[in-house]
């Protein structure tokens, strides 16, 4: 049987959206696999040029007489690209997709873009005058222009973008500084840092004894030749960057690069100094603000080794460096590391496996790690370190639990507990500031009594129930449908039903009852517009306002030093958002809440609100227990199959006719071959949201211990699909562990 290829020519110029067909000789046909650099015979005049093989199959795109075949395979060192085409390879295979969009998203596509200006900064007084006028302006309380320049003497050169974006300041604030002589803002057009030379002394870090510890043991194994991949489980202030960057060091003086993934919204600005601090101009940046332009120039510097560290998040993993030797995960806990988008891979395992692949490793590290590294981790499967001390032995907040039933039964029927309202008014007095955070935006779909917290589950998958607008309480994993309940089937309260105060009521009420606090709001509809973000940000950060609303975008990589209280509004919004990682974020989410008060001079508090105090993510996040909350998560998700004890396949259908749809996705669950020992299969069912811009969804769920049998499934089922002409007409994705219902 003849073996045909598909190859991309001349990656570095062509737009990344088709590949070309050619014959495998029969004496080559165990040595052409994807990324493997060949010459082919292209055009009229079968000119030899060069292309990558992306695909190998038996199918022939056309007539086989009229395919042309590979003249020969190009021998020498495998480059950067061909490294990271079978790197696209893989996830296509792991993952589920097409080539080609395995290929766009590991690969940048060069565009022509105009040349940019990159606007600096520059300080222009002597630094004794910037001293003194500094002085001034704290005396005055210009908390901006007084952030401004306290940031200009510390580093006398600074990007505008990363100024008004990351330090919060705002255009008229840098206007009125120019305009008084204090600095000058200058345009270059060449690329650059975003963070620039400086002559100031670098600090010399001392490390604690855990810390060093951590690093003599990664290093011993790194000159050993021992490649492992190691999760740093290390409470909030331990230093766990000072960790990554000794690691680092010792990386990048064997001549090899190294890659740091850090979430988008932690990507701040001191984070970046302090790697530029300890690398120079050896860094750079990658960031969702950078066109495909000048994300293509930015991966072109590091294959050409003009640098030896990328900052980013997730897409700065695909970074070309030729001789790459770490990997760093920093809050590998974190939901973005998971593309939405197809090839639905996940940051944490195409790094294992690119490490693996090149010889280098990986370091991971949480306050909070995720239950499936946490998990491979005590199995083995990755070194584990913690760092149970804090660098600078300031005190955790002190936590408080609002039980919401008794506060009903006191007659309190007010969003705010007694506590909460008692502690938002001794702040105020004190001119400290408040963060109230709901964490999910509008209401939460189950249903709940709010007398004795009994909620609304699935009597098939232990998830809650979710509301929808037909009045009927549904399972988004199997389709259990029932009617909505007027009574608690518990205790019998006619208190019941779902939590419907979002955002914008609850600074309704604030402004009502605390007339004299000044209030923002942050959230999807506050932050629609550009810089919304860094607007509200930047008010809160120059104490234009007491207290600070908003969703989970304002608990995560914030630094607020006149914060002192924190209150979450209701924990159970994610306690019971209908999907076994519920527990999960809910104890990650009030975690990282409790850390964000009393992160200056003065003390925290935080005021945890619940109907349910007893349950373990509520109880362990209180007590920042994070191995007692591990040993309840990992058993609810053994006994209920999920993983990491089992592996999850979604496959997520959607049409624009209904009816077709419904016919397709009975057709597709009936090739599941159930002859599989262990495996479950659950639907067809609709998922959180079933249909969007009048395209129907439905989903079906595969569950099986071993990731590789849904790998089979995943292939069957596309192969089924191809020869179907109804499934022609369906959009179908595969999503492994997917970490939403539906």
């Amino acid at each position: 049987m003849a073996v045909y290829a598909d190859v991309i020519v001349d990656i570095t110029n062509e737009k990344l959206d088709r590949t070309f067909q050619y014959q495998v000789p029969e004496e080559m046909e165990l040595k052409i696999v994807p990324g493997v650099e060949v010459e082919i015979p292209f055009g009229r005049g079968d000119r030899l040029i060069r292309g990558y093989v992306v695909e190998t199959t038996d199918r022939p795109a056309y007539d086989p007489a009229k395919i042309k075949k590979i003249k020969r395979i190009v021998p020498g060192r495998v480059p950067i690209e061909s490294r990271l085409i079978a790197l696209a390879a893989w996830m296509r295979e792991r993952y589920g997709s097409t080539m080609i969009q395995a290929l766009k998203t590991v690969i940048p596509i060069k565009k022509e873009v105009r040349a940019k200006q990159k606007r600096l900064i520059r300080l222009d007084l002597p630094v004794d005058r910037a001293r003194t006028y500094l002085e001034e302006l704290n005396r005055k309380h210009c908390t901006a222009r007084a952030r401004l320049v306290q940031a200009l003497l510390n580093e006398p050169e600074l990007d505008y973008e990363l100024v008004t974006k990351k330090l919060h300041i705002t255009p008229a604030v840098i206007k009125t500084l120019e305009e008084q002589g204090v600095l000058s803002v200058q345009a270059e057009q060449l690329y650059r840092n975003p963070v620039r030379p400086s002559d100031r002394q670098k600090t010399q870090v001392v490390l604690n004894d855990q810390q060093q510890s951590v690093v003599d043991q990664v290093v011993k194994d790194w000159e050993q030749g021992l490649r492992r991949t190691y999760l740093v489980h290390g409470v909030t202030g331990s230093g766990k960057t000072e960790v990554y960057m000794e690691i680092i060091a010792r990386v990048v003086a064997d001549g090899r690069q190294a890659i740091v993934l850090i979430p988008e919204i932690a990507l701040t600005f001191q984070t970046v100094l302090r790697f530029y601090q300890r690398f120079g101009d050896r860094i750079s940046i990658m960031n969702s603000r950078l066109s495909a332009g000048e994300r293509y120039d930015q991966f072109e510097r590091a294959k050409n080794k003009e640098i030896s560290v990328m900052i980013g998040p997730r897409s700065a993993l695909f970074t070309p460096f030729p001789n790459l030797g770490v990997v760093i995960i920093d809050e590998e806990h974190e939901l973005t590391y998971k593309s939405e988008n197809v090839p639905r891979y996940h940051a944490r395992e195409v790094a294992i496996h690119r490490a693996l692949t090149e010889g280098a490793m990986v370091v991971l590290g949480s306050a909070t790690p995720s239950v499936d590294s946490y998990y491979k981790a005590l199995r083995g499967e990755f070194g584990l370190f913690r760092l149970t001390d804090r660098a600078k032995k300031n005190a955790l907040p002190h936590v408080y639990v609002e039980d919401l039933r008794e506060e009903l039964r006191s007659g309190n029927r007010s969003i705010f507990s007694a506590r909460l309202q008692e502690l938002i008014q001794d702040r105020l007095q004190k001119k400290e500031q408040v963060m109230l955070f709901l964490n999910r935006r509008g209401y939460a779909g189950f249903v709940s009594c709010r007398s004795c917290g009994h909620v609304m589950k699935c009597p098939h998958c232990d998830v809650s129930l979710s509301m929808h607008n037909h009045g009927r309480l549904v399972c988004h994993y199997c389709g259990y449908e029932e009617p909505t309940v007027k009574k608690c089937p518990e205790c019998g309260s006619p208190y019941i039903g779902g939590f419907r105060a979002g955002t914008q009521q609850i600074e309704e009420l604030l402004k009502k009852q605390y007339p004299q606090a000044g209030v923002l709001r942050m959230d999807a509809d506050t932050t629609r517009n550009k810089d919304g973000h860094e607007k509200i940000l930047a008010a809160f950060a120059n104490r234009e306002a007491d207290i600070l609303i908003g969703t989970q975008m304002i608990v995560k990589g914030h630094d607020f030093p006149a914060v002192t209280l924190v209150g979450v509004i209701a924990a159970d919004l994610s306690l019971y958002t209908g999907d076994y990682l519920s527990s999960e974020r809910t104890f990650q989410l009030l975690t990282q809440a409790a850390g964000r008060a009393g992160r200056g001079d003065v003390p925290g508090e935080v005021v945890i609100q619940t109907y349910q105090p007893e349950h373990y993510a509520v109880v362990t996040a209180a007590a920042q227990n994070y191995e007692e909350f591990y040993q309840q998560e990992i058993l609810y998700r053994t006994i209920s199959g999920y993983p990491p004890a089992a592996h999850l396949l979604a496959v997520l259908l959607s049409g624009a006719d209904q009816e077709e749809l419904d016919r397709a996705s009975g057709l597709l669950i009936r090739q599941v071959p159930r002859e599989l020992e262990g495996l479950t299969v659950i639907g067809p069912a609709e998922p959180a949201v079933a249909r969007i811009n009048d395209i129907y969804k439905k989903v079906i769920y595969l569950k099986h211990k071993k990731y590789d049998t849904l790998t089979e499934v995943k292939d069957h089922l596309e192969r089924y699909a191809m020869e179907q002409p109804l499934l022609e007409k369906i959009n179908m994705q595969f999503d492994f562990n997917p970490m939403h219902a539906g």
